[in-house]
């Protein structure tokens, strides 16, 4: 069972988690905070879940995760907090978020995927799921998923990437509590670095990104175009190099060649 009074006791954060809601199942975290507008209201909502009936990732997919084991949860960014905010930026502050937790806590060495896939030993252990409502060209919320892979040790199904957990790589069993309360702390500071010294989110995240300077195939859909991942731009997008003409990738699935 999750230990309210332990995450309480960790969680360092002004705003972030301290509207917190539990929930046993749910059909998804993310489609939850985004539908309700009347019921979540205030920035730094985070809306947990023990398990998600249709938990997704990019693009659709699904997003399996034992129940009681992992975490999966959703935090709402509101009016007050959106307006200042680059998207896609915040896409990459959101998977460092995890790296860096990871890295506090366990002392293990993470790595990021473009677009925003958390790495150990090159299979994934978390994902990140940025939904957003809009009204007119303004984006009125924003919410961020995380699905972080704590203590499962088997997984079922076809993967992009082979799926590991913290509880594999470690060889301990993980306090979910803990893992928790770091990634809103972390992802708080984040965010207020992001409004404060953008650039050097970037450069935390280039730093991780081990695939730039490597040769990459994007894949978005039935297309595929292949060259060298020469870098991110200013808005967290890919730049490819091909025939020595740089391309800006948005979207895709990257994956070495």
């Amino acid at each position: 069972m999750f230990n309210f009074d332990s995450f309480d006791i960790k969680l360092e954060t002004e705003f972030v988690g301290r509207n917190f809601i539990y929930c046993d199942e749910i059909n998804s975290t993310n489609s939850d905070l985004l539908a309700n507008k009347k019921l979540y209201k205030k920035s730094g909502t985070v809306l947990f879940a023990e398990k998600q009936l249709k938990g997704k990732g990019r693009k659709d997919r699904t997003w399996q995760s034992a129940k009681g084991l992992n975490l999966t949860l959703s935090i709402l960014l509101a009016k007050d907090i959106v307006a200042e905010l680059n998207i896609n930026q915040l896409n990459l502050a959101a998977s460092l978020t995890v790296a860096l937790a990871i890295e506090n806590l366990y002392q293990l060495r993470t790595e990021l995927k473009w677009p925003n896939d958390v790495l150990i030993n090159s299979k994934k252990v978390a994902g990140i799921l940025i939904e957003t409502t809009v009204k007119g060209s303004k984006i009125e919320r924003v919410v961020v998923g995380f699905g972080i892979n704590l203590n499962q040790i088997v997984f079922q199904g076809d993967f992009n990437y082979p799926p590991t957990s913290l509880k594999l790589e470690s060889k301990v069993n993980i306090d979910r509590e803990l893992v928790l309360a770091e990634v809103l702390n972390t992802f708080e500071e984040l965010l207020m670095k992001m409004q404060e010294q953008p650039e050097s989110i970037l450069e935390e995240w280039r730093n991780k990104c081990k695939m730039i300077g490597d040769k990459i195939t994007i894949t978005d859909g039935e297309k595929s175009t292949s060259g060298t991942f020469y870098d991110i731009d200013d808005n967290g997008y890919l730049l490819l190099k091909r025939n020595n003409v740089i391309e800006k990738i948005h979207f895709g699935d990257v994956s070495l060649i």
